[in-house]
């Protein structure tokens, strides 16, 4: 893959808000893999013609199968006034996610957990003595029939970011995500991907301090039968 095929949404002398596609990581690691930071420096580094490295934050990251909006700091300025918004609570991450179970159209509810990781499986759980607090807040846009089986379609607002939290937290509950083989669910043919996009994000920009506000609809794999 090359950084061509990347979706960019945003780009100033601060910030690059681009789209991860499912089945690309965040930042490299032993698999071999392409992964958003390499392809982006790539990117820049042409475009600017820049000469040696060129620097590239990552302020925050999406799983190797989830795709969505990603936003990345083009100085360790911006890096380090992203963090501390995070940090704070004022960077806003809305997701879709296609859950197995015919959840009634309309229904929300907050949910409210303790997680806790597993580092050797690299699994997240429930566990109500030590886990760290996990907040979301969904509600059900549509449900249809896939491969035999009821799915839903739900819409997510992120209050904390735990290590698969939305996956851990539906799949506890008996609705995990379509195709999400760790939690429960392997009835896809996806490679390297699952039913969520980080669709949604908001936050104060790192030098103007406004609220700036990002959004896009996945219309293809799993997403493509809800939206059309």
């Amino acid at each position: 893959m090359d950084y061509s095929k990347i979706k960019i949404l945003y780009e100033d002398n601060h910030l690059l808000v681009c789209i991860k596609p499912a089945g690309v990581l965040s930042q490299a690691s032993d698999k071999n893999l392409p992964d958003m930071l390499t392809l982006l420096k790539a990117y820049l580094k042409e475009k600017y013609m820049k000469p040696g490295n060129v620097y590239l934050g990552l302020v925050h990251r999406l799983d190797l199968n989830v795709g969505g909006i990603m936003v990345f700091a083009k100085t360790s300025k911006a890096a380090a006034r992203l963090s501390e918004v995070i940090r704070n609570h004022e960077f806003s991450k809305e997701y879709y996610a296609v859950v197995k179970g015919a959840l009634p159209i309309g229904q929300e509810e907050t949910l409210l957990d303790k997680i806790s990781k597993n580092e050797l499986n690299r699994v997240g759980y429930i566990d109500d003595d030590f886990g760290k607090e996990s907040k979301l807040h969904y509600s059900v846009l549509d449900s249809q029939e896939i491969k035999g089986e009821k799915y839903s379609l739900v819409q997510i607002r992120l209050f904390s970011g735990r290590f698969h939290q939305i996956r851990v937290q539906f799949s506890s509950r008996g609705f995990p995500l379509f195709g999400d083989e760790k939690y429960g669910n392997d009835n896809s043919s996806i490679e390297n991907e699952i039913g969520l996009y980080a669709y949604k994000v908001s936050f104060p920009h790192p030098v103007s301090k406004e609220i700036i506000e990002f959004e896009d609809t996945p219309f293809f794999g799993i997403f493509s039968r809800f939206f059309s």
